[in-house]
């Protein structure tokens, strides 16, 4: 796989936001934040944004906690389904 140099620090930062404003009713970046922290995930309050705009990376633990948070799979995040 070749990798091109680019500014964004994450592959997900798209479908995130997506999936939290597809939801009825939507869920605001404070819900997600509330979600991963009772999956023991604990973020800054600009995490979510810095998400969305890529300008942040995301660990593993991240992306398995905020896929399950959206209920989306991993693999959806990722743009591989």
């Amino acid at each position: 796989m070749v990798y091109t140099k680019n500014k964004n620090k994450n592959l997900i930062g798209d479908k995130v936001k997506y999936a939290r404003l597809k939801n009825k009713p939507k869920i605001t970046q404070n819900d997600l934040l509330a979600r991963l922290a009772v999956r023991g995930i604990t973020l800054e309050k600009t995490a979510i944004s810095k998400i969305e705009s890529k300008t942040r990376p995301v660990t593993d633990k991240e992306l398995v906690a905020i896929a399950d948070a959206l209920g989306v799979s991993i693999l959806w995040l990722l743009g591989r389904e």
